[in-house]
C-alpha cells in the first residue's frame, strides 16, 4: 500500500480520502479549513498543517480542489516538497492549458503527473464509484491505478496531458444540454396534463432515456433519491456546472469549435446560477417553468 497526500478535503475530496483510508493506503490530508481537516481526520486520515507538510514522504499526491488558478499556486507549494519519482494525480476540473502547464512543471521537476479530474458527484465519491477521465503518459496511468481504483467505477485514460480535462468538458455539456432538455419536457408534459410518472415510464424505457432523467429526475416521485425529492440539495451544484460550462466554452472559443447547443445551455445556466448556485443543477426546471 502507498502513501497518499489528499489536499482539498471538501465535499468529494473528504470521501475520496476516507476511501483510501478503508482500501490500507496510508493517507496524509491537508486542507486550509480547519473544520473539513478535522472531519477527514475523524474517517482516519492524517491531517498536516500546510501542503508542502503533507507531501514530504508520499508515494502519490491527489489534489481535488476548486480552479485552475488554486491548483497552480498548490503545485508552487509542493512540488519543491514532494518526494523524488512521487507521482501527482488532479482531480480538479480545470481548463485544459492549466492542466498541461502544471504537467510541464511536475515533468521538469522529475516527477510524473495525470489530470484526472472526475464525474459521478458526491455520491460517487462517498460510494467509490467515480468515472476518472485521465491524460498523461501510459506509464503514469498504470502506476495510478492502485489508487485511483478504490476511488473508482470507472478508470478511462484518454490519452495525452490535458485530454482528461478535454473529455471532461464535454462531458458536462452534453449533461448540461440534455438536463436542460428533460427539464422542458416535464414542464411541457405539466401543461399538458401529462402525470410526471407515464412522462419517466415512456422516457427510461424509449430513446430519450439518459442520465439526466433516469437518476437526476427534475421532479419528485420517479427517483426517491434525485435532489428534486430533497429540496434540490445538491448532488453536483449550479455553481459547478456553470464554471465547467464556462471553462467548455473557453475551449469552444479558442479551438473555433461551433457549440450552438452548449452556448445555450451555458447561456441558461449562467442565469440560473445568478440567485440558485447552491442548488442542483437539475433545479434550472425552475427557471423553466417560468
Amino acid at each position: 500500500m502507498s502513501t497518499v497526500a489528499f489536499l482539498g478535503l471538501g465535499h468529494m475530496g473528504g470521501p475520496m480520502a476516507a476511501n483510501l483510508v478503508a482500501a490500507g493506503h496510508t493517507v496524509h490530508g491537508f486542507d486550509p479549513v480547519p473544520d473539513l481537516r478535522d472531519a477527514a481526520a475523524d474517517k482516519g486520515v492524517q491531517p498536516f498543517d500546510s501542503g508542502a507538510a503533507a507531501v514530504g514522504d508520499a508515494d502519490v499526491v491527489i489534489t481535488s480542489l476548486p480552479n485552475g488558478d488554486i491548483v497552480k499556486s498548490c503545485y508552487a507549494e509542493v512540488l519543491p516538497a514532494a518526494k523524488d519519482g512521487a507521482l501527482l494525480i488532479d482531480t480538479s476540473t480545470i481548463s485544459v492549458d492549466d492542466a498541461r502547464s502544471v504537467h510541464r512543471q511536475a515533468v521538469d521537476r522529475g516527477l510524473a503527473q495525470l489530470d484526472a479530474p472526475v464525474s459521478g458527484g458526491v455520491k460517487g465519491a462517498t460510494a467509490g464509484t467515480l468515472a476518472f477521465m485521465v491524460g498523461g503518459e501510459e506509464d503514469a496511468v498504470e502506476r495510478a491505478r492502485p489508487v485511483l481504483e478504490p476511488l473508482a467505477g470507472k478508470i478511462i485514460h484518454c490519452g495525452a496531458s490535458g485530454t482528461g480535462q478535454a473529455a471532461k468538458l464535454c462531458n458536462n455539456m452534453v449533461l448540461a444540454v440534455q438536463q436542460i432538455a428533460i427539464g422542458e419536457a416535464f414542464v411541457l408534459a405539466e401543461k399538458l396534463g401529462l402525470p410526471a410518472q407515464s412522462l419517466f415510464d415512456v422516457i427510461t424505457g424509449a430513446t430519450g432515456n439518459c442520465w439526466a432523467v433516469h437518476t437526476n429526475c427534475p421532479v419528485p416521485g420517479p427517483v426517491p433519491t434525485s435532489p428534486a425529492n430533497n429540496d434540490f440539495k445538491p448532488g453536483f451544484a449550479t455553481a459547478l456546472m456553470n464554471k465547467d460550462l464556462g471553462l467548455a466554452m473557453d475551449a469552444v472559443k479558442s479551438t473555433n469549435a461551433k457549440a450552438p447547443l452548449g452556448s445555450h445551455a451555458a447561456q441558461i445556466y449562467a442565469e440560473f446560477n445568478a440567485e440558485h448556485a447552491d442548488k442542483d443543477f437539475s433545479a434550472v426546471i425552475e427557471l423553466l417553468r417560468g
